[in-house]
């Protein structure tokens, strides 16, 4: 038997009790235990008695969380040098032939405003965009050249208003603004349902194209007798117009060739609410169709042998 036995039953005889925890292991046994230290085992991990209680583990406040230390990686990523070296190299594998920043088009617009985003600092972000609107530009820029090797035949419309430099003089910038703006609203209106496509306004006046004939010119007709019915102020105006059907080169938005000056000067000769036509445009919308009455018609830069007719459709009964 050993001496701690003998110790043990003389405590018993004299009535004292073993101690018990006091009220300051309580409270360290509360608080939890003490941090382990990597010279508990020996081995230079921690050691736990069961029923030790573990650490509780508090969030760090200034701990960024996983959506904030995401946005950093992207950002990190986005200005990193090789991956910006990278994009600006895919760039400059797209076949382009001008700099989609400075130009007129919509998608040149949009190029602009990614050029303009922070441009202080480089950004993969912004040259794989400018790399985007390039690609876009260069598949509609391949179906132009497509349709420029075969011209296809097309009736082109322009119109014109009458008279309008001299009271554009008087009527003040407010007038001018809202007249110009009702008038090309009736005319794409007009042009849009008969099948037309707008390529451009001219100040006082607009070119369109269509492919069938009859339908340019009723739409012609009727964008004339459209804007008569308007009125800024006391003043009415009037509109001529004037058609040539012939084979227009397409280039980009617009159309270049001679059978486009032969209709800009077939509508120069027109007077205050008239619908002048050649002889081409007549013959491929089929003259029974319509009244016509033969003009005399020079105009410089326009063959000799063009011959132009006013023209009024026919309404049946």
């Amino acid at each position: 038997m050993t001496g701690a036995d003998d110790s043990t039953r003389d405590r018993d005889r004299a009535g004292v009790s073993e101690p018990g925890p006091t009220d300051d292991d309580a409270t360290s046994a509360a608080d939890g235990p003490d941090e382990p230290s990597a010279a508990n085992d020996g081995t230079g991990g921690s050691t736990r008695r069961r029923g030790d209680r573990l650490p509780v583990r508090r969030d760090d406040p200034d701990r960024p969380g996983p959506g904030r230390r995401m946005a950093d990686l992207l950002a990190r990523t986005d200005s990193s040098a090789g991956v910006v070296k990278a994009a600006r190299a895919a760039r400059d594998l797209i076949p382009h032939n001008e700099n989609p920043i400075t130009g007129p088009r919509a998608s040149d617009r949009v190029a602009r405003l990614i050029s303009e985003s922070r441009p202080e600092k480089p950004s993969a972000i912004r040259e794989l965009g400018l790399a985007s609107v390039q690609v876009w530009q260069a598949l509609v820029t391949g179906r132009r050249r497509q349709s420029d090797r075969t011209p296809v035949p097309a009736t082109i419309l322009f119109t014109d208003l009458v008279g309008f430099s001299t009271w554009a003089l008087h009527a003040g910038d407010d007038q001018v603004l809202r007249l110009l703006r009702d008038v090309n609203d009736v005319t794409e209106n007009i042009v849009r349902r008969r099948g037309g496509r707008i390529v451009k306004h001219l100040g006082d006046g607009t070119m369109a194209v269509f492919v069938d004939g009859v339908e340019a010119i009723e739409a012609g007709h009727e964008v004339i007798v459209a804007v008569s019915a308007l009125t800024v102020g006391d003043y009415r105006p009037q509109l001529r117009a004037g058609l040539h059907t012939g084979e227009p080169r397409a280039v980009g938005d617009d159309f270049l060739g001679v059978d486009v000056n032969i209709a800009a000067r077939v509508a120069a000769a027109a007077g205050a609410g008239e619908l002048l036509a050649s002889g081409a445009t007549v013959e491929a919308a089929g003259a029974d169709r319509y009244a016509t009455r033969r003009r005399r018609f020079r105009a410089k830069g326009v063959p000799r042998d063009i011959e132009v007719f006013a023209v009024v459709p026919r309404y049946s009964d």
